[in-house]
């Protein structure tokens, strides 16, 4: 018996290796990603929070393929900014998905704070949207710091400056193993995991 298929409604590689990494230990399942399903017309992420775009995403995706769709929302909420980039943090340089450029409006905007008031927090909300209608929403956070330059060459999005509490690493200089035990999404897919595996064994 072939194993359920589950889609992740994204087209970012890594993500969908960092997915992997942490539901295959815990279910068998074939996880996909929008680039190996028919194509469908993509919504706005126009909801007022991590959760509504994770929902808006994971809805459009079981309605279009007929699949179990998860999707998420993450980004970093930085203090001095009053929490901002937040959902913004995919396009805070105006174009979606420029790491590079991000990075470095980021860093900008905090060249004249302080350390102490460099705080913040990696936010990632994660659904799980099923063809039949049920939905299912959790969030992980990773507070830390942002450092003043970027270190690292794992991860994406902020990772090469972003520390965790009780780290000196940024989560770009951290093994991946490491990263997904203690990362916001890592905590918001773990969570998700048990409903999933319920899900998709009803479903089979």
């Amino acid at each position: 018996m072939s194993a359920p298929r589950l889609l992740l409604a994204t087209r970012n590689a890594k993500k969908l290796v960092e997915l992997r990494r942490i539901l295959e230990p815990v279910m068998e399942i074939e996880l996909v990603g929008l680039d190996d399903v028919p194509a469908y017309d993509e919504v706005p992420e126009d909801g007022a929070t991590f959760a509504d775009n994770a929902l808006l995403k994971a809805r459009e995706g079981a309605r279009h393929t007929g699949l179990p769709t998860i999707a998420d929302d993450s980004g970093i909420a930085v203090d001095a900014l009053n929490g901002m980039p937040g959902i913004y943090s995919a396009r805070w340089a105006g174009r979606h998905g420029d790491d590079e450029a991000n990075l470095r409006l980021l860093l900008g905007q905090l060249a004249d704070v302080p350390a102490e008031r460099r705080g913040g927090a990696f936010v990632c909300a994660a659904a799980l949207v099923t063809p039949d209608g049920a939905e299912h929403v959790v969030e992980g956070h990773m507070p830390g710091t942002v450092v003043d330059a970027p270190r690292g060459s794992g991860g994406f999005g902020y990772d090469p400056i972003f520390v965790p509490v009780g780290e000196r690493r940024t989560t770009a200089e951290m093994p991946a193993a490491e990263k997904d035990a203690i990362s916001h999404r890592g905590q918001a897919f773990r969570a998700l995991a048990p409903v999933v595996a319920r899900t998709l064994g009803g479903a089979g």
